[in-house]
Order: structure tokens, then C-alpha cells, then sequence
């Protein structure tokens, strides 16, 4: 090899050692990534994995949409194997999944709960945030709600309603609303939609980003109702609901709580790889988390972490260890 040669070999080697390394291994990381969420994390979820797809194209994403609470359920009670679990509630991590089947939570979103509905919704140009508990009482009006077992926005649906008969002063409001158009209560919440534009209910429970997500009407509800203010965790918890346990036959109580989204690996993920990548691609402010934000979700990063000890070295940027 002639001396001209070796300093163009020595050039080239120059750059492409200089050349810096793709972000989380982008160029090697492949295979598929199955991603067990909750209903309400459906538009951001697809919007996110596509923006993660262009940067890992070697990454097939596979998603299964069911209440957070069914979502741990396939991976307790069935042994079905998942690379990522996101859930609406984060304590359904710390419940069903902690320590068996997983080993830290990170909280990363908030939401509020609000009464979605859509033009001709009966009583739709009537209904305010003060008056709405009377409007889904009437006989011609019908509205939904996801079941509590199933789903965290079930149980919420439920933790509102008590709050709301405090905060009227309505006595026996929540036993009346409970009593309510139960043959409308679907597994999850996203499942309700298709009964509202189909005009067999006017009204649904539903997370407010759900209703910013599909471009619905929505009423706010008062923060003393709407489980969205960290101000009002004591009030919230002077409400709870039983929803079933970890065994057959046992109970959980769920106590009103601020609403906050978690997302775990399970123990079982079988490409922890590109799942840790995508987790900290969603978690990133510039990446997942301003889609999330656009969808109407808010961020909960930093947020306290009892499992911070736990969490991968990559993804400890985003949470806090309990004090």
C-alpha cells in the first residue's frame, strides 16, 4: 500500500471515530417491544411510539390497550409477557405488580376528571360545572362510566360522585348517581366513546385529556371534585371505593387520591433493551412528555419515587427518592 493510500485510510478512520454515538443505541436496538397501557394513554402512546420508531427504525412496537388494572392482571394472573406497563394509576403498579412482577414505578402524568359529551347530548345546552350531578339524575338523560374493577377511571368516576354529594351538600346524591344507567358501565373508559357517538348515552366520566384528545365537549369539574389538586389530597381521601385484590375473592380499598399515571418494566419484559430506551424516551421533557402535554396531559417529573433505589441508573433523572 503506496503512502498516499495509508493517509487516506488514516483520514477516514479519523472520522468515523469522532463520528458521536447514535442516543440509546438507536443503531443497534431491534426486535419487538410489547407495551401493555391504559385506554387513556391510546392517542399519545401511538404518537409517541411513532416519534420513538423514526429514531430506533429496528424497534417494532407492539401495543395492548385495556384498563391499567386488566393491564396488571395479564401480567399477574396470566403470565403474559410485556416489555413496558403504563398505567393510569400508579398505584396499580404498586399494588398488583410490586415486588412480584416488578420491581420500581416511576409517576411521569396527572389528569382531572370531567363530564364529556357532544352537541346533541339531551340537556347539552343547559349543563354547567354547578348544575351537572342534577342533569344526569333526570329520566331522559343516560350517561356512562367504566367499571372500577377494570379500570382506574371507573373507580374515579366513583371517588368523584362521593366527593360531589360533600361538596353540593346534596345528601344521598352519590347513591342515586351509583344507582344509575349501570347497564352503561364498560371495562374501560375509551370503550364509552363509541357509545356516545352512537347517541346511547349523552354523558360519560371520562379523563378530560381523553375528551381534548377526540375534540368532545367537556365540563369541568371543581377542583374539591375532579381529583386533579395535590392542595386537596386530604379531601380527597375522605372518600374510597372496594375494588377487587391481588386473589380471588379479596378487596382493595382505593381512597381519593390526585390523579397520577405510572409506568414500570415488568420483571418478565423480554427486550428490557429497548424497553428501558423507550421509557426514558417518553420521560424526556423535549420528546414523549411534550406529546403528552399536547394531549392534553400534564407532567408529574421529578415526582417522589419509593422504589428510587430500585430504578434503572438511565432513568433516575426523572423521579426523586421519598423523603
Amino acid at each position: 500500500m503506496n503512502a498516499r493510500a495509508i493517509v487516506v485510510l488514516g483520514l477516514v478512520s479519523g472520522l468515523l471515530g469522532c463520528s458521536p454515538a447514535p442516543e440509546d443505541g438507536a443503531r443497534t436496538l431491534s426486535g419487538d417491544l410489547i407495551i401493555f397501557h391504559a385506554g387513556s394513554l391510546s392517542v399519545p402512546f401511538k404518537q409517541i411510539g411513532e416519534a420513538f420508531s423514526k429514531e430506533h427504525p429496528g424497534v417494532r412496537i407492539m401495543r395492548e390497550v385495556a384498563g391499567s388494572r386488566t393491564c396488571a392482571r395479564k401480567i399477574s394472573d396470566l403470565g403474559k409477557r410485556c416489555d413496558v406497563m403504563a398505567s393510569a394509576d400508579y398505584t396499580v403498579i404498586d399494588t398488583l405488580l410490586i415486588p412480584e412482577h416488578a420491581d420500581w414505578n416511576i409517576r411521569f402524568a396527572t389528569n382531572e376528571m370531567s363530564i364529556v359529551f357532544h352537541d346533541s347530548s339531551r340537556r347539552s345546552g343547559k349543563i354547567t360545572r354547578g348544575n351537572w350531578h342534577k342533569v344526569l339524575l333526570d329520566e331522559d338523560v343516560a350517561f356512562g362510566r367504566s367499571d372500577p374493577n377494570s379500570d382506574p377511571c371507573g373507580y374515579r368516576a366513583v371517588l368523584a360522585i362521593k366527593l360531589a354529594e360533600k361538596h353540593y351538600g346534596t345528601e344521598g346524591l352519590a347513591q342515586k348517581l351509583l344507582n344509575k344507567d349501570l347497564k352503561y358501565i364498560r371495562p374501560k373508559e375509551v370503550d364509552l366513546l363509541a357509545l356516545l357517538e352512537a347517541g346511547e348515552i349523552d354523558y360519560i366520566f371520562l379523563y378530560r385529556s381523553v375528551a381534548v384528545q377526540h375534540g368532545l365537549k367537556y365540563i369541568l369539574l371543581p377542583d374539591e371534585v375532579n381529583l386533579k389538586s395535590p392542595a386537596r389530597v386530604e379531601l380527597y381521601r375522605t372518600v374510597s371505593v372496594e375494588v377487587t385484590g391481588k386473589k380471588p375473592g379479596t378487596t382493595i380499598t382505593k381512597s381519593g387520591a390526585p390523579i397520577v399515571y405510572g409506568i414500570t418494566i415488568p420483571r418478565n419484559a423480554p427486550n428490557r433493551e429497548a424497553a428501558l430506551a423507550f421509557v426514558r424516551f417518553l420521560l424526556q421533557k423535549d420528546k414523549g412528555m411534550a406529546i403528552m402535554e399536547r394531549s392534553g396531559q400534564g407532567s408529574a417529573i421529578p415526582a417522589p419515587c419509593g422504589t428510587f433505589d430500585k430504578l434503572p441508573t438511565v432513568l433516575r433523572e426523572f423521579a426523586e427518592p421519598r423523603k
